[in-house]
């Protein structure tokens, strides 16, 4: 047999740091207790130059790598607690997210997202993440609801 065909389904989930991210890494974790399957968490960032064409002058001073992987640290340790009920692999990736989070989705079982994170319009019904994710992935994509984010809630 193949080491593709051996290897633990891979669920791949976008996290960064907001509520609707945090319910979609325990959805992930969830899931994959139920297939038998590993949870790959990424975290992505990038430069505010990347996002306006100029670099504030503070923009050295912030090591944005780090700040993303404390943040992810932080939120499976949030939304999952300290026992792990399946292995959690994580990355951390300078990038545009949606492109980030459809090349780690290669070859995965299933693509995990929240409906919105840290930017954008609240009142939208999906990001602008997840709708390109749910446009353009290599596989499923499920995309979660955060806690606060019906009207019944």
């Amino acid at each position: 047999m193949s080491d593709d065909l051996m290897a633990a389904p891979r669920i791949v989930v976008g996290v960064d740091g907001s509520d609707p991210s945090k319910a979609a890494l325990w959805w992930a974790v969830r899931e994959a207790g139920l297939i038998g399957g590993v949870v790959e968490a990424v975290a992505v960032w990038e430069y505010p130059s990347a996002w306006y064409g100029w670099t504030p002058p503070q923009a050295e001073v912030f090591d944005y790598e780090k700040i993303t992987s404390k943040t992810l640290v932080e939120s499976i340790d949030r939304a999952i607690g300290p026992d792990r009920p399946v292995e959690i692999r994580t990355r951390v990736v300078r990038g545009h997210p949606a492109a980030v989070l459809l090349d780690a989705a290669q070859g995965a079982r299933l693509l995990v997202v929240g409906n919105r994170g840290h930017g954008g319009f609240t009142q939208a019904l999906l990001g602008s993440v997840a709708q390109h994710c749910v446009q353009h992935a290599p596989c499923p994509v499920v995309v979660i609801r955060g806690p606060g984010d019906g009207k019944d809630d």
